[in-house]
């Protein structure tokens, strides 16, 4: 039996939020990548494992639109790797990906993966320089036919639809530029696609830093069919009970469920690694929390101490003013409270600003 304690230690430590200092080559989270959304994105989540992210570079990093469409860091070394492992596992995978989009595609007898080829075969096509998304897209919706399209009502014009561009991109061998909005795609220089390995395989991945876990939390978190999870669950994953739960985790992590000693305070990023776990019930198991952690709009960030969730975080910045506003689930000691505020000063300087100050609620 193992609770929830054990689970939460066992993720701070599986995704390096208790180090201080590490190398780019060997943060663990970058194996399933990490998530590049808002101003505190991926960046700021590589510093809170202990990466020098002031010295990185297009050299090091690339940024696709990978999981669930959304845009994700990884090392440029392991570009080849990557474009294979976030591959739709089959054509149901896909069409589940692509959400409303599959449903006009298959009317007109055309398949998921197919109508993902053809995309990316005009993208290609309409990429041969640094692009913005815009452009691209509207080159799309007069290269491609109906099926493809839909109306988009705010701007009064006819798009294609989201989800198979994002997708397709990176099956186009394209790249999102670091640091454009809006966003800039560009062809990925000497991109040969590789067998992702057990490292890189996706399924695995999440047990390896988000485990223990079903097969339906990893479907979730990837938009898949549980069935092409389950097609593809590890060997090696031995059975846990989590609170009464049967869940899973790789055989060679299951040493590491035993111990909850960790020591570490940080400002979790609102789409941090840590938060996108989709056992929402374990990580915070009060509903009202829960509510409050993760709304339909405007997710604020979340403060990690000592491998459990104790309140919510907003950056509230003013011309020059830079301020962090913190609402604590529970009373914060005074030792907990300057650790907050240390890393709130850490935040200041990852953002190049000064802190005035740090506003506790409650």
């Amino acid at each position: 039996m193992v609770d929830r304690r054990q689970v939460m230690s066992f993720r701070v430590r599986a995704q390096q939020l208790d180090r201080e200092r590490g190398a780019l080559a060997d943060t663990a989270v970058l194996d399933l990548g990490v998530q590049d959304t808002g101003p505190d994105g991926g960046r700021w989540a590589l510093a809170l494992r202990g990466v020098d992210v002031s010295a990185l570079s297009a050299d090091d990093l690339v940024l696709l639109w990978a999981v669930r469409g959304a845009p994700h860091l990884y090392r440029r070394a392991d570009v080849g790797a990557v474009a294979s492992a976030v591959e739709p596992f089959s054509d149901a995978d896909a069409g589940k990906r692509i959400y409303d989009a599959s449903k006009p595609l298959k009317a007109a007898g055309v398949g998921n993966l197919a109508a993902l080829d053809e995309v990316a075969a005009r993208m290609r096509e309409v990429v041969t320089a640094p692009t913005v998304k815009g452009e691209v897209s509207g080159r799309l919706a007069e290269l491609l036919p109906e099926p493809y399209l839909r109306f988009c009502r705010p701007c009064d014009a006819t798009h294609l639809y989201e989800m198979p561009f994002r997708l397709a991109a990176v099956r186009a061998g394209l790249e999102l530029r670091l640091d454009t909005s809006p966003p800039v795609l560009q062809r990925i220089p000497d991109l040969t696609p590789r067998d992702p390995g057990e490292r890189f395989d996706l399924v695995r991945a999440y047990l390896r830093l988000l485990g223990p876990a079903t097969p339906k939390h990893v479907a979730d978190y990837l938009d898949a069919p549980v069935k092409d999870v389950k097609a593809r669950w590890p060997q090696d994953a031995v059975e846990v009970t989590v609170d009464g739960e049967k869940r899973w985790l790789l055989a060679a992590d299951e040493a590491a469920l035993t111990s909850t000693d960790v020591a570490a305070t940080r400002l979790l990023g609102p789409f941090d690694l840590f938060l996108q776990a989709k056992d929402r019930a374990t990580v915070a198991p009060d509903a009202a929390r829960a509510k409050e952690l993760w709304p339909v709009l405007g997710r604020p960030g979340a403060v990690l101490v000592d491998g459990e969730l104790v309140g919510t975080w907003r950056p509230r910045k003013s011309g020059r003013t830079f301020r962090v506003s913190v609402e604590p689930w529970q009373k914060l000691s005074e030792s907990r409270r300057r650790a907050v505020v240390e890393q709130a000063e850490r935040l200041a300087a990852h953002r190049s600003v000064s802190l005035a100050g740090v506003d506790f609620g409650g």
